[in-house]
């Protein structure tokens, strides 16, 4: 098969080793699109790599055809329409995953804007509401809300009744989470969130991929009994912690990572999306918004457009270019 390979930090599209199996529960399938996520660039620049075992490739998520079905595997067929939720392999021709980290395509959709659905509907789900474990009516501040996750999240609060402040760095970013459903916004080029987000009754759980640059704003807005999740390290790994804070507010910090979770764990996760998110993205209450796609061979520009956060939603790589 094809598939990219890093060589001096480059992407490059050339004939690889197909993965072997499908083993007992796996599936091998015929990949039609794969969704490109931060933590991509975050492995090509060698700051993530996959879990031990796990392809060296890079990409989260696709979606494709199944091709065969191992051992074990009942529910799905050759020629089944479907996308997935990987540990590493997507930005390939062909792809082996656990039968427990694939769902169905959702009532009308197609095959490219179900590549935009695994890893953030998956990452916002997981942290909204298994990991903060949101309650009836709680508010939510989404920090980086026109990313992928974030216009995954601010819609999931929309459709589960949960008011959402949502920060992000153009005003153009802003209209788009506004009309996706964020109740309040703000341009972080105008400085600290605090007053703002105080204004708007504060924070019970704060979703943050910034991490330090964060910490001590995050604290100050963050209710009694406030949840922070803590999901990416963009702003930096270290900073002080205000523990008297934590303390008397009974604050919780979360720290949340989806990648290195077992199969079963993400299956989980996935039973809940196809129960509760797949009847409102069938139905058309919740969409993925996808900014732009290039075909495989031109990742590197699709990595460069997200390194410059000019998108607003999700990016996607043609490999086959299915519907």
């Amino acid at each position: 098969m094809h598939a990219i390979a890093v060589e001096q930090n480059h992407l490059r599209w050339r004939a690889q080793p197909a993965p072997e199996g499908p083993a007992a529960g796996e599936v091998r399938l015929r990949v039609a699109w794969a969704g490109v996520n931060r933590a991509d660039l975050m492995q090509r620049a060698g700051h993530y790599p996959p879990p031990p075992g796990d392809s060296d490739i890079l990409g989260l998520e696709v979606s494709g055809t199944v091709v065969e079905a191992g051992p074990g595997v009942d529910s799905l067929r050759p020629g089944e329409r479907v996308c997935a939720l990987l540990a590493g392999g997507g930005y390939a021709e062909e792809v082996v995953v656990d039968a427990r980290q694939i769902l169905p395509l959702p009532q009308g959709f197609g095959l490219r804007d179900a590549a935009a659905l695994p890893e953030v509907f998956a990452t916002a789900w997981l942290n909204l509401f298994m990991e903060g474990q949101l309650a009836a009516g709680e508010r939510v501040l989404l920090h980086a809300g026109a990313s992928g996750v974030g216009t995954a999240a601010i819609q999931l609060c929309r459709a589960f009744g949960h008011p959402c402040f949502v920060t992000a760095g153009s005003d153009d970013k802003l209209v788009a989470c506004r009309e996706l459903g964020a109740d309040g916004v703000f341009n972080r080029h105008q400085g600290s969130f605090v007053t703002a987000v105080k204004q708007w009754g504060g924070a019970d759980m704060i979703l943050d991929p910034v991490g330090a640059a964060y910490l001590a704003d995050n604290q100050q807005v963050l209710n009694a009994e406030g949840r922070l999740v803590l999901i990416g390290l963009m702003g930096g790994r270290c900073a002080e912690l205000d523990m008297g804070r934590m303390l008397m507010k009974r604050q919780r910090l979360i720290g949340s990572t989806l990648r290195a979770r077992p199969p079963a764990a993400k299956g989980a996760i996935l039973d809940a999306l196809l129960a509760h998110v797949w009847p409102r993205l069938a139905s058309g209450e919740i969409r993925p918004l996808i900014d732009r796609s290039w075909p495989i061979d031109e990742a590197e520009a699709a990595h460069a457009h997200i390194e410059r956060d000019a998108n607003i939603g999700k990016v996607l790589l043609a490999v086959s270019g299915e519907g």
